[in-house]
């Protein structure tokens, strides 16, 4: 935690009152100290001198066996008033005989106080203590009555040392009010000289607090001391030297934001700690965070995909690029191409790695799908071309044998796979169409939906005549939707075609259409073999099929079910199938209004 900072000011100002503070303290706790100790002296030179006195007049009464108790102690109480000054008879023993203000009866045995543990010692005996007979802060003076060399009891003097505390009290309290009094005068005028230099530096503070908040525009005013006038010329120049460089650079940085933000590819500068120092919006997409959210943060806390990882170690613990390929996964894999070029401080300091990020997901997809599909197209066309070959041999082998009794059966077979290769390359047209136009070149007008599944019907009337079915449609005559004519048609056609297709002879087809929610839905049911739960997410894509050899032998491409999903799409609408295996299938097409 930054420990707060002080005005100058209150750094001046505060010395100055300490100091005058500290010097006044001082001499008042000298003089109370010496004051205090000087009336001790006195007392303690009295006490002596009583003690002394009474040593004289107690010593006879002291050596008398036994002693007279109550004359020694209605001595001490006479003495006491007469003098205000307490008198205590202690002997060997420790047992009070005599006290001038308390009832020896009551009073305990005195043997541990120090003055008497002195005064058995044939010393001076000195205290200062408090008194709980007088509840009185006391000072005591024990001398000891000596009769051959034996120490036969100890005269003890005390006075309360209470008056002597209330005069020092006294002359503290009028010292302490005129130092008081001194501190007022010392601090206003600390605070005057203190806010004569101050001023200056706070005006030119403010104006710093200015240039640090950008306004550079602004002059500082030019105090009237050498030093500071100086200062204040040099900071103006440094504000419009600032102001110039920060223009250009606001320029610069605007230019590189902008190339930064729109970049397609995402782009990280990682420390040599694996902190992130700048990230573009691009690169916090593919990581699903926030540009702000990542500013600062571990790359180890936001990337969870090990490869990457390791590409960014490796990034930073050589000098030259690094590059590859890596898979972020997610709902819907990302394939990346990532590539490094280390970063560096002025004095060519290593200050960490720039990691540039390509999305290479719809490359990869597509180079795989351009193979998948070149090689299916391969196939598709290669089992009708090798037939016809076949054929074309056999009718040329009979023809050099004069034997043309089967060439008509063989050139139907050979027609009718020129006709599948037809279809075939008549729906890879009509698929590449639809790839290209890319919902640009389509025409949505209000057309009845009624007619367009008339037209689709009609279509297949010979298909549906050879197999001798019955299509029925359900639709209210004024149902219309906003579609192109021609695609939703093809859609059709080719829902009804494969409904015919691939359901039995003498069946039905039911096509019905309703307004559901704002949408159109269309639907073409058969009873036909159904469709198993595990085909049903593929059946839209190109070249697939549940049953390949039924398929080729009715003539299937593939590719009707991929068309009609592409058509559908460009109408914004979705295309569902519900299928139950042996019980028929049924498509829904649902477009906008």
């Amino acid at each position: 935690m930054l420990k707060r900072k002080k005005k100058l000011v209150w750094q001046i100002f505060p010395s100055f009152l300490i100091i005058t503070a500290l010097s006044l303290s001082a001499v008042t706790y000298y003089s109370t100290r010496y004051f205090k100790q000087f009336f001790l002296k006195n007392s303690e030179k009295e006490l002596t001198i009583r003690a002394n006195l009474l040593h004289e007049n107690f010593s006879g009464l002291l050596k008398q066996k036994p002693h007279n108790v109550e004359h020694i102690d209605s001595l001490c109480k006479q003495i006491g008033n007469a003098n205000q000054t307490r008198v205590t008879i202690i002997l060997p023993s420790g047992k009070v005989v005599g006290d001038s203000f308390g009832s020896i009866a009551t009073m305990k045995n005195h043997r541990t106080r120090p003055e008497i543990i002195k005064a058995l010692e044939q010393k001076k005996g000195i205290a200062i203590r408090y008194s709980a007979t007088l509840d009185n802060n006391m000072m005591y003076i024990a001398l000891p009555v000596i009769d051959d060399k034996k120490v036969i009891a100890v005269v003890r003097t005390a006075v309360s040392i209470s008056a002597i505390d209330n005069e020092i009290r006294s002359v503290r309290n009028n010292i302490i009010l005129t130092l008081v009094l001194a501190i007022a005068a010392a601090a206003m005028a600390s605070l005057y000289v203190a806010r004569r230099i101050s001023r200056p530096v706070e005006d030119m503070k403010n104006g710093a607090a200015r240039f640090a908040k950008g306004r550079l525009d602004t002059s500082l005013a030019v105090p009237d001391s050498e030093e500071l006038s100086e200062l204040a010329v040099t900071m103006n120049q440094m504000a419009k030297s600032l102001d110039d460089k920060i223009t250009a650079f606001k320029n610069r940085s605007m230019e590189l934001e902008a190339v930064h933000a729109s970049m397609q590819e995402g782009v990280i500068a990682v420390d040599k700690d694996e902190r992130i120092i700048t990230v573009n919006k691009a690169a916090a997409d593919i990581l699903d965070f926030g540009v702000s959210e990542l500013k600062s943060k571990s790359i180890l806390s936001v990337v969870g995909n090990m490869e990457l990882l390791h590409f960014v170690k490796q990034a930073l613990s050589t000098h030259e690029p690094v590059e590859a390929d890596i898979i972020l996964y997610k709902d819907q894999d990302l394939i990346l191409n990532i590539h490094s070029s280390a970063l560096y401080e002025t004095g060519n300091r290593r200050l960490g790695t720039l990691i540039i990020f390509h999305d290479i997901t719809r490359i990869r997809r597509l180079e795989r799908m351009h193979k998948q599909f070149a090689a299916n197209v391969s196939h598709e066309l290669k089992t009708p071309l090798t037939t016809i070959k076949g054929f074309i041999e056999t009718i040329q082998d009979m023809l050099a044998h004069n034997d043309i009794s089967e060439s008509e059966r063989f050139l139907n077979i050979i027609e009718k796979n020129v006709n599948r290769m037809v279809d075939l390359i008549n729906d890879l047209l009509a698929l590449s169409r639809l790839e290209r136009l890319q919902g640009t070149d389509i025409v949505f007008e209000n057309q009845n939906v009624g007619a367009l599944i008339q037209v689709a019907v009609n279509s297949c009337h010979a298909r549906i005549t050879e197999k001798n079915m019955r299509v029925t449609i359900d639709c209210p005559q004024d149902l219309a939707a906003m579609a192109d004519t021609g695609l939703l048609e093809q859609a059709l056609i080719n829902l009804v075609d494969n409904a015919v297709k691939y359901s039995p002879e003498e069946s039905t087809v039911v096509v019905s259409a309703k307004k559901t929610n704002r949408f159109i839905d269309i639907v073409v049911a058969d009873e036909g073999p159904g469709i198993g739960q595990e085909h049903l997410p593929k059946i839209f894509n190109r070249f697939y099929r549940v049953d390949k050899a039924r398929s080729r032998r009715e003539g299937g491409t593939g590719l009707g079910l991929a068309i009609v999903k592409h058509i559908v799409q460009y109408h914004r609408g979705k295309i569902d199938v519900k299928s139950i295996q042996g019980a028929g299938s049924s498509f829904k097409i649902s477009i906008p209004e």
